[in-house]
């Protein structure tokens, strides 16, 4: 069983900055997809990054390219999100997830098998 744990969330004002954590149980972390996504309200879950294996890998919404970046340490089995440039429309819950059985649908909320708890992201203007 895999368990995730986010952190890292909290209360910026525009331009600000985050890092957001995702710590992983599990023995094969190393060989996880890990993905980002978040939720704002009355909206769908929808895709901000994802890093393949190693980290050979990344991908990013287009909303957020060039603004945040993933990252991996498979020693700590933690997952990061580094936001810059914050704006207000990047106010969501913000979601880890893991997919142990990668198809190359990184973007796809359904390939992922696990979830955190979330933690929640709030930009003011």
């Amino acid at each position: 069983q895999v368990q995730l744990v986010e952190s890292g969330g909290g209360l910026v004002q525009t331009g600000g900055s985050l890092r957001l954590s995702c710590a992983a149980s599990g023995r094969t972390f190393s060989s996880y997809t890990m993905g980002w996504f978040r939720q704002a309200p009355g909206k769908e879950r929808e895709f901000v990054a994802a890093i393949v294996w190693r980290g050979e890998s990344t991908y990013y919404a287009g909303s957020v390219k060039g603004r945040f970046t993933i990252s991996r340490d498979n020693a700590k089995n933690t997952v990061y999100l580094q936001m810059n440039s914050l704006k207000p429309e990047d106010t969501a819950v913000y979601y880890c997830a893991a997919d142990l059985f990668y198809s190359g649908r990184y973007d796809d909320r359904n390939e992922y098998e696990h979830w955190g708890q979330g933690t929640q992201v709030t930009v003011s203007s």
